[in-house]
């Protein structure tokens, strides 16, 4: 890979929130700050745009997940249940980052009682040059359109362990898609499916792996 000319600082925001004299939420919200000498005005961009995600994440925590907690709590407390603790955690991985294009993904997870919390993951590809995003159909142009090339290597590489997918996987792969879920890597672009989209839960967030070529730029 060539010499990186971006560095990123990874910033936390991080509480807990008591109700009568109890814990009821933790979160801990990760996200990046970039730095260079060059594209100062887009990362400024970049950098406004990932701080206020996170600060509406922590209001989200601290107004939304809060009430339901203190709900869950008083329930709890007239049942004589376990109070449950409800946790928020936000975290993020660069997973490109050289010359002008970073490319990076965050995983937010909640837990909010029952067997295991939930992940949904969202991902963003710059062009700091033109401080833009991305499209998926910027990288991907093999014929006949990168939507129906990308379907076919997902559904080829499903067919080397279908057991891990929903029986109707090829329905849902089309039902599914989202256009914006990918990211790149130095080696290959990788689309992904949340959690449930086509898979069990124990299979988690699955991802597909496009090797870099004439079709995937």
């Amino acid at each position: 890979m060539a010499q990186k000319h971006v560095t990123c600082k990874k910033c936390v925001l991080k509480d807990s929130l008591m109700y009568d004299g109890v814990t009821l939420v933790t979160y801990a919200i990760e996200y990046p700050r970039f730095c260079s000498s060059c594209y100062k005005a887009c990362l400024m961009k970049v950098n406004e745009y990932y701080k206020n995600r996170a600060l509406e994440y922590r209001r989200y925590c601290e107004t939304e997940l809060f009430g339901m907690a203190i709900e869950q709590y008083k329930g709890d407390i007239e049942n004589n249940f376990p109070v449950r603790v409800f946790e928020a955690l936000s975290t993020f991985k660069v997973t490109y980052l050289c010359s002008c294009i970073i490319s990076l993904y965050t995983d937010e997870y909640e837990f909010t009682g029952g067997a295991h919390g939930n992940t949904v993951r969202d991902s963003q590809t710059w062009n700091l040059q033109d401080c833009c995003l991305l499209a998926l159909w910027q990288l991907v142009c093999c014929p006949p359109d990168y939507r129906s090339y990308i379907l076919a290597a997902v559904e080829e590489q499903i067919r080397c362990e279908p057991e891990i997918y929903f029986e109707n996987y090829k329905e849902l792969i089309c039902d599914t898609f989202n256009e914006d879920s990918f990211y790149c890597t130095p080696k290959r672009l990788v689309v992904y499916y949340q959690q449930y989209d086509i898979a069990p839960y124990s299979s988690g967030i699955r991802e597909f792996l496009l090797p870099y070529s004439c079709c995937v730029i």
